[in-house]
């Protein structure tokens, strides 16, 4: 893997965390409604299920590479039309009014709001067909020690989306009022995020070997 595919995936990392999605429209809900230590337990408890599911890639992927190059080579062309449909979908899809509670009401406790966003990250298979897809268009089975580069992708990814969470609590008033105001920012994000889905699933297709 070298220093510019490495940069290709901080900057794809970027664009997924900056995207509104139910994970960030929980996190930012929870913190207007019951303060920023909420906001960040659910930033937290996100992060927890993240590397639940890298584990489960990373033992998953290990298996196919152990058994056979040429198998991990067939994941990787799956994930890659994976993400192309991703990409696809997510251009197509229309984006409206971004909804938040805002209710200054008594809600779950910390630990509550924790395991509630653990949870919700490891059980939602999006998620888990997500890593799967994305981390080995970035890996050569062939090359030394593929796993490594497996897990140094994953906790790229998983250090990324806990920054950017923790900064998006911490400027939570801004952003959600932002959110709610101009669907057109998001908008443009979505597409950005459609297009980087498509390129990345391209990639491999162009790549040569």
């Amino acid at each position: 893997m070298t220093l510019h595919s490495y940069l290709l995936f901080v900057g794809a990392s970027i664009v997924l965390v900056l995207v509104p999605g139910p994970d960030m429209i929980y996190m930012l809900s929870r913190c207007i409604a019951q303060g920023r230590k909420a906001g960040l337990m659910a930033a937290i408890g996100f992060n927890l299920g993240g590397y639940a599911h890298l584990i489960a890639a990373v033992l998953g992927l290990s298996a196919v590479i152990a058994t056979s190059v040429t198998a991990f080579t067939v994941v990787k062309w799956l994930g890659a039309g994976y993400l192309i449909y991703l990409g696809i979908s997510t251009l197509r899809s229309k984006t409206g009014p971004i909804n938040l509670d805002t209710r200054s009401v008594a809600g779950p406790s910390a630990t509550t709001i924790l395991w509630q966003a653990f949870l919700s990250d490891v059980l939602n298979p999006k998620v888990a067909m997500f890593f799967l897809a994305l981390l080995p268009q970035f890996v050569n089975a062939t090359a030394p020690h593929p796993t490594l580069r497996i897990l140094l992708l994953g906790v790229t990814v998983n250090v990324i989306a806990l920054v950017g969470n923790v900064i998006l609590v911490l400027l939570s008033a801004s952003v959600t009022a932002s959110l709610r105001r101009n669907t057109t920012i998001s908008a443009w994000l979505q597409r950005a995020l459609g297009a980087t889905f498509v390129a990345l699933g391209l990639r491999l297709a162009v790549e040569k070997n």
